[in-house]
């Protein structure tokens, strides 16, 4: 199944930068240097049993529309395992989807996302830099290489580089990747996020409508951030979230909310929280075969019309 492509867990953003001319410097040093390549580069990181790999395929695709790579059977991990793998490509974001057949080498399968960079060493340089850990130092994979870093917060990602350079289309939307951290966290997240990606924060709302959490009585802080990686939006949250919320990884925007919810549910995926509409955009969870959870949502019709100029 899966390409053997990205395998790489990814690493986001972030940690905190202490004080001091030495981190300074650093700090510095990591924004000079851009690593990101282009979001449709950036994948989710997607473990399912084998058994669930094909029917995972055809649900995904069937709702999002897009192709899969060749699958194959390979070792990904810096340790002995296998794993057949696959890219399924979409025009609003991008799998990497991995079924294990042996047992998954710790702290596999906790990654989130895998980004391809420029250069690796530099982006393992800058992230540390930024206040990351490398929780998985660089190792080379059957396509290029990759590490794993840990942001603060506890976001593990994983960062990537190929041998031979990939030339994909460009997403039609750009996905966002969604990150739960605590207030505790927050500040130190962001700010390293934003230094080791060079992107910004695009809006930051201290008392955001708790529906979006599942919490409808109460109030969050959600934070969105923008790079060359692509969408980010950082939920700071007292983690008092009902299911599913806070499983899901990454959220894809779509054109017509209620004709992919139901191809979806005619492909055998299962929808866990119907429609709402909060901040001018309409909203809905799902689960795929095999336990994946995804945000999915599209601009309310009131925020269409706005942004056509009607």
């Amino acid at each position: 199944m899966k390409t053997t492509s990205a395998l790489v867990l990814f690493a986001f953003a972030a940690a905190a930068v202490a004080s001091g001319p030495a981190a300074a410097k650093d700090t510095t040093k990591s924004k000079e240097t851009a690593v990101a390549v282009a979001p449709q580069y950036d994948t989710t990181h997607v473990y399912v049993a084998p058994d669930d790999v094909d029917k995972f395929v055809s649900t995904f695709l069937a709702t999002f529309g897009g192709k899969s790579t060749k699958q194959v059977v390979a070792t990904v991990t810096p340790t002995p395992s296998s794993t057949t793998s696959q890219l399924l490509q979409t025009p609003v974001g991008t799998v990497s989807l991995f079924g294990f057949k042996t047992p998954v080498p710790y702290p596999f399968g906790a990654e989130r996302n895998g980004y391809l960079v420029s250069d690796l060493d530099e982006a393992v340089k800058s992230a540390r830099a930024a206040g990351a850990d490398v929780i998985v130092s660089t190792f080379p994979d059957p396509i290029g290489r990759d590490a794993v870093i840990q942001w603060p917060g506890g976001v593990n990602l994983q960062i990537y580089w190929h041998t031979t350079k990939p030339d994909y289309a460009a997403f039609e939307r750009i996905p966002e990747n969604r990150v739960y951290v605590s207030p505790d966290r927050a500040a130190a997240f962001i700010k390293s996020f934003v230094a080791f990606s060079r992107g910004k924060v695009v809006s930051d709302d201290a008392k955001t409508a708790g529906v979006e959490i599942g919490r409808p009585d109460a109030t969050y802080r959600r934070v969105r951030i923008e790079s060359a990686f692509g969408k980010m939006v950082v939920l700071v949250t007292d983690g008092h979230l009902p299911y599913p919320y806070g499983r899901e990884t990454t959220g894809y925007e779509v054109a017509d909310l209620a004709a992919t919810l139901g191809k979806a549910k005619d492909a055998g995926a299962t929808v866990l929280v119907d429609p709402y509409t909060s901040d001018g955009r309409s909203t809905a969870f799902l689960m795929f075969p095999g336990g994946y959870v995804a945000e999915i949502h599209s601009p309310s019709a009131k925020s269409a019309s706005r942004a056509d100029g009607k």
